[in-house]
């Protein structure tokens, strides 16, 4: 499967205004196209005969929610679902029951049918917040692996070598350092692959860590007399540090299901150099639109017009424009150290208590020792105040209590 990458068209060929847009649309912030001839010419056999090409993503069910790192190759369905083609999201409910080897250096436990229908519920319903749901096949791939069966599987198994599957970097590596490699995860890349073959797809989507399983679909659908699909990688999307991949591990992540406020506040945390990258991979704005903001900043506008822009953007694709608009506000007023408008309310008996216990008890800190390192710092406040006894006792009444620029309750405390 050592294809050339980013195999370029004649140049003498001359493309239509719609094939170059389209084309223009499929490379915008991708890593490979492969190989891009043969896409153009399936863009080019699409508009001559008015037939949408069948663009295919497919997803394990792995987890519960997805975050925005997940979104960018949904974005890249999504611009090329505008275009006009059919795009359909597979969720393997069979292949979860392999488990993906996919950089893993161990084998991957699988999970169990009742976790892979509840998390594929979850997938989709989170995914149709960037595709348009009513222009989406939906299709699960035990419809047609579940039919497979055992001799179907040995044929299948057939028209791949081992000697190939090994020159997976992941299978190498596991088994020059002794590392077990089970038999069925042989099977994962080879069953991805029969995906594209059951589905007749003309392109499929995935990470860079997908390259192989995705070349493996290309293999088998011309060992089937299938015209091969092309392949488009997307780059994994660095995190809020703007150094690892986004990773709930890492913690620097923003779920898709967060809160608004919050999804506001940590786009605006990123660096100012990460903010364009974000805007190529994130951002549905034409690369003309971002191009002109590029050039706005380097002449000397303020780049967080440009970070509220992206956040209020990707604000409102999650939750809506009112809550984008609330969540700008909601930050301006942390800013100034205002009080946001919704905030935990919390009632605590007691009263009088020290405001070490209270910070401990209102959830505002892990420990009154942490508590306490908070006040030695400046950071907290009642009512607006900076506290700086650390023998402070409150006693009954409601106070609001902020920790830092993003913590707040208002506590209410009784005898």
């Amino acid at each position: 499967m050592n294809e050339a990458t980013r195999t370029e068209p004649n140049p003498a060929e001359s493309l239509t205004p719609a094939v170059q847009h389209a084309l223009d649309v499929t490379l915008r912030g991708c890593e490979e196209l492969i190989p891009q001839a043969d896409w153009v010419k399936k863009l080019q056999r699409s508009e001559a005969t008015g037939q949408p090409l069948r663009i295919k993503l497919g997803l394990d069910p792995t987890a519960p929610d997805i975050h925005i790192g997940h979104t960018v190759v949904l974005n890249k369905m999504r611009q090329l679902q505008d275009l006009g083609h059919q795009v359909i999201f597979l969720i393997g409910d069979f292949t979860s029951l392999i488990g993906d080897p996919s950089g893993r250096n161990s084998t991957r436990p699988p999970l169990t049918p009742e976790q892979i229908q509840a998390n594929a519920e979850t997938y989709y319903r989170q995914a149709s917040l960037v595709l348009d749901p009513a222009r989406t096949e939906i299709r699960y791939n035990s419809e047609w692996s579940d039919a497979l069966g055992a001799r179907g599987l040995i044929q299948l198994s057939a028209r791949y070598t081992v000697a190939r599957m090994m020159e997976r970097n992941d299978f190498h590596d596991r088994f020059h350092a002794g590392t077990p490699i089970s038999v069925h995860e042989f099977l994962y890349p080879l069953m991805q692959g029969y995906d594209s073959v059951a589905l007749k797809s003309d392109l499929e989507l995935g990470g860079t860590d997908q390259k192989f399983n995705l070349l493996m679909g290309r293999h088998l659908q011309a060992e089937y007399g299938q015209d091969p699909q092309c392949i488009l990688t997307m780059p994994l999307l660095e995190g809020l540090d703007g150094v690892d991949k986004m990773s709930k591990s890492k913690n620097n992540y923003i779920g898709i299901t967060e809160p608004a406020n919050s999804m506001f506040a940590k786009v605006l945390s990123i660096s100012d150099t990460l903010m364009w990258r974000w805007y190529t991979l994130l951002s549905f704005r034409s690369m003309a639109e971002i191009a002109a903001l590029q050039a706005e900043v380097a002449a000397g506008r303020n780049p967080k017009d440009a970070k509220v822009m992206l956040a209020k953007e990707i604000t409102t694709r999650f939750h809506s424009a009112a809550a984008a608009e609330a969540a700008e506000q909601d930050f301006v007023n942390r800013s100034k150290g205002g009080v946001p408008d919704e905030i935990p309310e919390v009632t605590l008996g007691g009263a009088p208590l020290g405001i070490a216990a209270l910070l401990k008890a209102a959830g505002l800190a892990p420990s009154t020792s942490e508590a306490n390192r908070l006040i030695d710092g400046g950071g907290v406040r009642v009512d607006g105040n900076v506290v700086s006894d650390k023998g402070l006792k409150l006693g009954v009444g409601t106070v609001v209590v902020q920790v830092g620029k993003r913590k707040f309750a208002r506590v209410t405390l009784t005898a």
